[in-house]
């Protein structure tokens, strides 16, 4: 394992709630009678990238009035505002991170292990997201970022894992990928990276049968999984656990 490549959204940190009160605020700003609730926003997810999101649920409303001339404009006005409302609930660290990130990140960079990120979120959210947990540089800790600027595909397309491969100068398989959906996983496989999953309870009930292991989070000493990892003999993921699961898989191949 060459590389370490987190998603962002659910995986770095549980933001699907904020994401969901951020477009809900939106809608009442600009006048729309929409609200997403839990359920609805759960279907919704299956839709990566904010904007398609929003396309897609106009469609489903009111399919005519989807195809109006300025639909466009009317989204990149919403999302624009529903960002500002995300960066609102997330700036100065209203959001942490998952059980695991902190200190998986710690050990990756102490063992010289590159940190990538491939998200489908805009770099707005991005900063907003890890300037306080991660520091005002955040971004020179990671040694490629993927997001909705580098790859304008969405996900499940592996695009944005193919852009920081390129980045990174190695193939698939050097790698390892932590993601939280289905349509991540579907992305990282496509891009050749074995993964293991996070689920939230947004994600929970998706299949996730290509994954190397599926939990709940990361774990922390303070905060352990309920049962011991997988192949090992501890309560929280750590850099030997990744490494073993990933050699796992090479030795499969071979």
């Amino acid at each position: 394992m060459q590389a370490l490549i987190f998603d962002v959204d659910g995986t770095l940190a549980d933001t699907e709630a904020a994401h969901r009160e951020a477009f809900n605020a939106a809608f009442a700003e600009v006048g729309l009678d929409w609200y997403w609730d839990e359920g609805l926003y759960a279907r919704l997810l299956n839709v990566a990238g904010g904007k398609e999101r929003l396309l897609h649920y106009w469609r489903t409303i009111d399919p005519e009035e989807a195809r109006g001339r300025e639909v466009k404009e009317t989204i990149d006005a919403v999302h624009a505002i529903k960002t500002r409302h995300y960066a609102a609930r997330v700036d100065g660290g209203g959001l942490p991170l998952r059980p695991g990130i902190h200190r998986l990140i710690a050990e990756a960079e102490a063992a010289g292990v590159p940190i990538a990120i491939a998200t489908t979120t805009t770099p707005a959210n991005l900063d907003a997201l890890l300037c306080a947990p991660l520091g005002t540089d955040w971004h020179k800790r990671f040694a490629s970022i993927g997001d909705a600027a580098t790859a304008p595909v969405k996900k499940p397309a592996p695009d944005v894992y193919h852009a920081v491969l390129q980045q990174l100068g190695l193939q698939g398989a050097d790698c390892l990928a932590v993601e939280d959906s289905c349509n991540g996983l579907r992305a990282a496989t496509a891009a050749g990276i074995p993964t293991v999953v996070t689920t939230t309870p947004y994600t929970e009930m998706h299949w996730f049968d290509e994954a190397l292991v599926v939990l709940p989070h990361l774990g922390d000493p303070e905060q352990p999984l309920p049962r011991l990892v997988p192949g090992m003999g501890r309560r929280w993921v750590d850099l030997a656990a990744l490494h073993h699961w990933h050699d796992g898989v090479l030795a499969r191949e071979n």
